[in-house]
């Protein structure tokens, strides 16, 4: 299961930086291989805002890895085991568009495999999700990349979507703001074999969550990438992004097992778009388009 995830997350990074590129239409994805010296490793690739600065793309990354080893003593406690060997491999991306119309985006696929002194396995799992933060709200934009989610979930089980898309508002929340960091999507995790799904019935569900990935993001991309904006948008856009950076920084599992796994710092951080603004005690003006998106964020909305 392992060799067949990593091989299927190599061939959708190839589709979904391909389908990045032809959007931005200037910029290319730069590529970094790198080793973890405990085991394992990944490439990276990153894109940012085009030959001479006028790429779609401020900045974004689409990472894979597979990393192994023995399981760090934080993720021990966390998992309550003893000493044990782990194998994780995954996919995670995020998109941070210039164009403060066009929304960020956040995916991740992932599989975890633990195994005893022999070798055996004793656990494994899948997980993933994406993830949409607007900094304006278009509604037919929720609506769509909602719906792309929930026809992916249909076609394996009704109840995966609204428990997935719960799960994902409940996830991202920025608690100590007390608001959701963008609109959501879908979030699962710990997705073990079962009598109703195998590993086998888990992968299938994955890869069509992964698969739907460029459908449910690519056309609002290209719909909002080239709409007007003034400065005002843009700082509204710096400051919003701030609230993006603080759960990834204090909230995010991703981030954590990166850094608790020795985990490639340039690709952990890989998430923080490069300009970000914290405005003491900001408030948007009262009836604006940045009012409605803060108060928008304050309860999960059902979309679809």
């Amino acid at each position: 299961m392992k060799d067949k995830f990593y091989a299927y997350i190599q061939n959708l990074q190839d589709q979904i930086c391909a389908a990045l590129e032809q959007s931005d239409g200037t910029a290319k994805f730069r590529e970094d291989l790198w080793q973890r010296p405990e085991g394992g490793g990944g490439r990276t690739r990153v894109i940012e805002n085009g030959p001479d600065g006028s790429g779609v793309i401020e900045k974004g990354g689409v990472n894979i890895s597979a990393v192994h080893g023995k399981l760090p003593e934080s993720m021990r406690q966390m998992f309550n085991v003893g000493e044990a060997d782990f194998f994780a491999c995954g996919l995670s991306l995020v998109i941070h568009p210039k164009n403060p119309m066009a929304p960020t985006v956040h995916a991740n696929w992932r599989y975890f495999e633990m195994y005893d002194a022999a070798g055996n396995i004793i656990d494994q799992w899948f997980g993933g999700g994406q993830d949409l933060t607007p900094y304006y709200l278009f509604e037919q934009d929720a609506q769509h990349f909602h719906q792309t989610c929930k026809t992916a979930c249909d076609r394996h089980n009704a109840e995966f979507y609204p428990k997935y898309k719960k799960q994902c508002d409940a996830y991202f929340w920025n608690a100590h703001r007390n608001e959701a960091r963008g609109i959501g999507g879908l979030f699962f995790d710990y997705c073990k074999k079962s009598e109703a799904m195998s590993m086998e019935d888990w992968y299938d569900f994955v890869t069509e969550v992964g698969n739907s990935f460029t459908s449910a993001y690519i056309p609002i991309l290209d719909q909002r990438k080239n709409l007007p904006y003034t400065e005002a948008n843009r700082n509204w856009q710096e400051i919003r992004r701030g609230r993006y950076v603080e759960f990834n920084l204090v909230h995010d599992k991703g981030t954590l097992f990166g850094l608790k796994t020795n985990g490639r710092i340039e690709s952990i951080l890989m998430s923080l778009p490069p300009h970000v603004q914290w405005v003491y005690d900001h408030h948007p003006q009262k009836g604006s388009e940045e009012e409605k998106l803060v108060q928008l964020l304050q309860n999960p909305i059902e979309w679809v």
